[in-house]
């Protein structure tokens, strides 16, 4: 759901999916190809929240700040089921792990991947290419390339759903049985080891 604040809409890209389970308040701008799912709150109420193009926020998470404060989400950033992003600046093509915690002023550098679980504390000035875990959270290694393909591939699968979910789905009734021509074992997805 959309909702304006003091006389400010939400802007949304058209490419943008956005589950209509996710509260979307205020002076909040999402870019194209955007993924936010079911239970997300995005509040723009006392400042505003930019979520650049190729993002995806998931199920569950909570982008908010103090009063005139900008959260900025630069491009292709992931971040994670269950994950709070409070005032901070999300770098290019990082990784929040699920519920993880990302305080107010922290800077993550493009291109770093915070752990599931982890706390950023406020001010926090992360390096590019930090793997970040902890509470509180410390950096310990730089990400290689491998991983940082590993975590493109992931983000990748998010940009294509949110087109996808333009084209196939919509709200339903359950069945009470499978059909004959589907099996529990049915899956159109390879296996993500096979994917890579």
């Amino acid at each position: 759901m959309f909702y304006e604040y003091k006389g400010i809409q939400p802007v949304v890209d058209k490419s943008a999916f956005i589950h209509p389970q996710a509260a979307v308040t205020g002076h909040v701008i999402i870019g194209k190809h955007v993924y936010i799912g079911p239970g997300a709150a995005l509040r723009g109420d006392w400042g505003k929240i930019i979520i650049h193009d190729g993002c995806n926020v998931q199920e569950n998470c909570t982008i908010h700040m103090f009063p005139g404060v900008t959260v900025i989400l630069k491009e292709g950033s992931h971040i994670g089921h269950g994950a709070i992003i409070h005032g901070a600046t999300i770098g290019k093509n990082c990784l929040v792990g699920m519920n993880a915690v990302i305080m107010d002023n922290v800077q993550l550098g493009d291109e770093s991947i915070v752990g599931a679980l982890t706390i950023i504390k406020e001010e926090e000035i992360i390096p590019a290419r930090s793997l970040v875990v902890g509470n509180p959270g410390k950096i310990i290694k730089q990400v290689s390339d491998e991983m940082l393909a590993w975590k493109t591939e992931g983000t990748r699968l998010y940009q294509q759903l949110a087109g996808e979910m333009h084209n196939n789905w919509k709200a339903t009734e359950p069945l009470e049985h499978l059909p004959n021509d589907r099996t529990q074992e049915d899956d159109p997805y390879k296996p993500w080891k096979q994917r890579r």
